[in-house]
């Protein structure tokens, strides 16, 4: 049986990744489109061969889920909303522009007893999902870093450069969703924060974490290109171990992430990238953005 997905949202990463991942994947009905620009859910739509919606309601109503390529602020109540009816939710970090939305978006869904998988690019590519999995498996860990930095704000020509919520919310949560993906799995839960600004909108994070291990994040959307780049470090009993890079391409990465959802909706066994695990990541952002003001 075939899966029915619409798809909410028709910005850059609706383009580029959503639209593809849905449209070629064996095992998906491309129900429709949804978007706040009616024109641009029209030409997404004719290109993509599915049909265009003009009222969100009435695509939730056709299918089993919805993807949500939208701002944060924007895809929490639309995800709660989807919940409500029943529908199984893929997502994209960060969750939630807020705490309180985020946890709505949790609750709405274990209240209908959806599905929740949020596309942290890092643990669905095959490559480095499978690292993460194995260094969380094999503990021993002490310490370890992670810096995302990009150019996105740098100059260049980058798609997303002129997002209003990355301007406006910067590098911690653009990017710090992806450090906090890798870091909480293999170093556990986030029980104290520091943190600092840098150039832009630059940040560095120090974490404490609950088997008292530590570990640090430099986050930018602001770094020269040269300067650009992910490492990820981690230091114990095995010695020193960096990331690999991602093997596959974000499209792949996203029906992978979609093959989790159909997993988790036809199974009903939580995925560890749920919306659960994203409230937690949204908290942890909250946390850092609080120690960012007191300072």
């Amino acid at each position: 049986m075939t899966f029915r997905v619409g798809l909410l949202g028709t910005g850059p990463w609706a383009e580029i990744a959503h639209a593809p991942a849905l449209s070629g994947h064996p095992g998906v009905e491309f129900t429709g489109v949804w978007g706040r620009r009616p024109e641009a859910a029209a030409d997404l739509a004719a290109r993509f061969g599915t049909r265009a919606y003009a009222d969100v309601d009435a695509l939730i109503a056709d299918v089993d889920a919805v993807a949500i390529a939208l701002p944060p602020d924007v895809q929490a109540p639309l995800a709660a909303r989807a919940a409500a009816a029943g529908r199984h939710l893929l997502l994209d970090k960060p969750l939630a522009a807020t705490v309180g939305e985020a946890r709505a978006v949790v609750e709405a869904a274990e209240a209908s007893g959806v599905a929740s998988v949020v596309f942290f690019t890092v643990r669905f590519d095959r490559t480095t999902g499978e690292w993460v999995d194995e260094q969380a498996a094999a503990g021993g860990w002490f310490t370890g870093r992670a810096d995302w930095l990009g150019s996105v704000f740098a100059g260049g020509d980058s798609p997303f450069a002129a997002s209003p919520w990355r301007r406006e919310k910067g590098a911690l949560w653009d990017v710090g969703p992806h450090a906090l993906s890798v870091l909480l799995p293999v170093f556990g839960d986030v029980t104290d924060v520091a943190a600092v600004s840098g150039s832009g909108d630059t940040v560095h994070v120090a974490l404490r974490h609950a088997g008292g291990a530590a570990s640090t994040a430099t986050l930018s959307l602001t770094a020269p290109e040269p300067a650009a780049g992910v490492t990820v470090e981690l230091r114990g009993e095995r010695g020193v171990l960096t990331l690999p890079g991602l093997g596959e391409d974000p499209v792949e990465a996203l029906r992978n992430a979609v093959d989790a959802l159909i997993t988790a909706a036809r199974t009903g066994q939580p995925h560890p990238c749920d919306a659960r695990f994203a409230l937690r990541v949204t908290e942890t952002l909250a946390s850092v953005e609080e120690a960012l003001v007191k300072r």
